[in-house]
């Protein structure tokens, strides 16, 4: 069935249990219910008709990456990792790690995780830029306020019908030793595998699996992935920095605040969107902020500019 042939049915139910509800007030309470639904289904459905984008159905890759800072950055980009994780849990997403470069304190370097599902880089579009935190550091012995930042940058997984061309002679493949927990046979051979494109530069990376030949074939995907993301940004004449590539993480440049100490405030610079519910959105609750991004960008309206807002 089609979604406004569900949308349709949907609002016939609200009508007609309406009609009945004049009729019998204890039905009163199932009918706020019913409304409460139809208008979540009604929104999933502009989210819907928002969300036509050649890829935007696509499964998306997801990179995060710490900033300067040492220890604290590393943490913060885990907490991001685990936020999104958390958000495609919620959705019935399938969450993959793909890549993990871990610290030795504590968080990661680096890290790529493969979401799987429906509409999965439409939705998780907005999220790509720095992502700003401040709080009382848990790593610092006088129990003092830092700063910290993360770059988050996704792209969608492409299937075989797009064409990019990645000749064999603009590729550089390596090999390297795989770190990591549980990782003996990945310590002693060279499994973890990655792709240069050398015209452009632009370079992906798999250490995940034991095999070398499967590690090949993702980082291969995700180079080709970045690959059309570049091209599609230059067919729409964009403008924003691919920032695992090039770009500074740091202050000026952030898309979003979180802030947790002396006050809670999670916001988004482009948008304006804030909630004080900030612990409610590092456990995934990212909805509000996917929908007022993608609503801005449906109107055509310019994004705040961003790094203005200092909170």
């Amino acid at each position: 069935m089609k979604p406004f042939e569900d949308l349709e049915n949907a609002l016939g139910d609200v009508q007609a249990l309406f009609e009945l509800s004049e009729e019998d007030p204890s039905l009163e309470m199932e009918l706020q219910g019913e409304r409460e639904r139809f208008a979540l289904s009604l929104e999933d459905f502009e989210l819907r008709s928002i969300l036509n984008g050649p890829q935007d159905a696509s499964n998306a890759y997801l990179r995060v990456q710490a900033g300067a800072g040492g220890t604290e950055a590393c943490d913060w980009a885990g907490i991001l990792i685990r936020m999104y994780t958390r958000w495609g849990e919620r959705h019935g997403l399938t969450v993959e790690m793909v890549d993990e470069l871990r610290n030795d304190e504590a968080g990661i370097q680096s890290a790529t995780v493969r979401i799987v599902g429906d509409y999965a880089y439409g939705h998780l579009q907005s999220e790509s830029g720095i992502h700003r935190l401040v709080r009382i550091s848990p790593f610092d012995s006088n129990a003092r306020r830092h700063t910290s930042f993360a770059a988050v940058d996704v792209t969608p997984e492409i299937d075989g019908t797009i064409e990019i061309d990645m000749r064999p002679d603009d590729l550089e493949r390596q090999t390297f030793r795989s770190g990591g927990p549980g990782g003996q046979h990945q310590n002693k051979t060279e499994s973890g595998v990655r792709y240069i494109h050398k015209p452009t530069g632009v370079a992906a990376e798999s250490r995940s699996e034991r095999s070398q030949h499967k590690n090949d074939d993702m980082a291969y995907k995700m180079l080709k992935a970045k690959l059309y993301k570049i091209e599609e940004n230059k067919r729409k004449a964009e403008t924003e920095k691919v920032y695992d590539e090039k770009g500074e993480v740091s202050w000026g440049f952030q898309i979003r605040n979180y802030v947790l100490q002396p006050y809670t405030l999670a916001k988004d610079v482009r948008t304006g969107h804030a909630t004080s519910q900030v612990m409610q959105v590092l456990d995934g609750d990212l909805d509000p902020f996917i929908q007022s991004y993608l609503k801005m960008k449906a109107s055509g309206k310019a994004p705040i500019k961003v790094g203005a807002d200092p909170d």
